[in-house]
Order: structure tokens, then C-alpha cells, then sequence
């Protein structure tokens, strides 16, 4: 067993998760694409929970006035929650779970991953409001939001009485 594997197991045995990650990359040079691939690998390698992420990046391959190419990187990280948060994040475009064959995990891990996802999609919505509303539509989410906080606060009621 090579010292890379005695590292996969051991973390994965801690609840670790061992994956490839597939990125899809555009630009105009091929110079471009292989920065941009090291740059992400190298993002990766801060995020929290990562263990190691090593990145392969294939051949640029040129389309009219425009280079593709792709990335893979095998990430190592500590808990399947810093998985999906990576993945959440990063976008790649698919993912391989390697390692373990099952996963099972704590509830509050759970909760920390749910956590995450609302999270993203929070801000990701929230950009898109940003971009893309009216101050009509901000009028109307403001109705919504005071009408959502009505109905919590009879529920929140309703639920004190009974």
C-alpha cells in the first residue's frame, strides 16, 4: 500500500470521503486553461475539510476561436458534508464517489450539510433577485415575506396553545 492510499484509508475509516471531481473549462488560450485548472486545484486545497486535492488537467483541445478542457481532481476530505459543500461551491461537472461504499454519518454532521446547502442556494438566489427584479418584484417579496411572517407567528401560536 502506497502512502497515498494508507492516508485515503485512514481518513475515510475517520468518516472521510474520497472522490474525483470533474471540471469543464472554456478560455482563449491554452495557457489560460491550465492556470485557470491550477488555480482551482489550489482554491480547493484551502477549503475547509480538504484533506488533499490533486488535479489532472487534459490537453487543451481548440474549437474555432475558443480552447476546452477538462480537469479532474481527487479530493480527499474529512466528512461527507465538506464534500457537498465543495461540490455546491465549486460546480464541477460530475462527481465520483470513490471511497467509502456507504455513507453513514452523525445527525449533527447532517444538519451541518443541510446547513451548507441552504446556505448556497440562499445567496445564489439572492444574486439572482439582485440581477434580475424590479422594484416592482421587490415590493411584491416584501408582501410575501410579511405575509409568511404573519402565518409563522399563528403557528408559532397555535402551537403554544395546544
Amino acid at each position: 500500500m502506497t502512502e497515498v492510499e494508507e492516508v485515503d484509508a485512514d481518513v475515510v475509516k475517520k468518516g472521510g470521503v474520497l472522490s474525483l471531481l470533474y471540471f469543464d473549462l472554456h478560455g482563449t488560450s491554452k495557457e489560460m486553461l491550465q492556470h485557470l485548472g491550477v488555480s482551482v486545484v489550489h482554491k480547493l486545497l484551502d477549503e475547509q475539510g480538504v484533506v488533499y486535492a490533486r488535479g489532472e488537467i487534459e490537453e487543451p483541445i481548440k474549437n474555432k476561436h475558443v480552447y476546452s478542457t477538462t480537469v479532474e481532481v481527487r479530493l480527499l476530505v474529512e466528512r461527507p458534508a465538506d464534500l457537498v459543500r465543495i461540490v455546491a461551491n465549486y460546480s464541477p461537472v460530475a462527481v465520483e464517489v470513490l471511497q467509502p461504499d456507504e455513507i453513514v454519518m452523525p445527525l449533527a454532521d447532517f444538519q451541518i450539510m443541510l446547513t451548507d446547502v441552504a446556505a448556497f442556494t440562499f445567496h445564489l438566489r439572492k444574486t439572482m433577485m439582485e440581477k434580475t427584479y424590479t422594484k416592482e418584484d421587490w415590493e411584491r417579496v416584501k408582501d410575501m415575506i410579511k405575509y409568511r411572517q404573519k402565518v409563522g407567528e399563528q403557528l408559532l401560536k397555535k402551537g403554544n396553545d395546544g
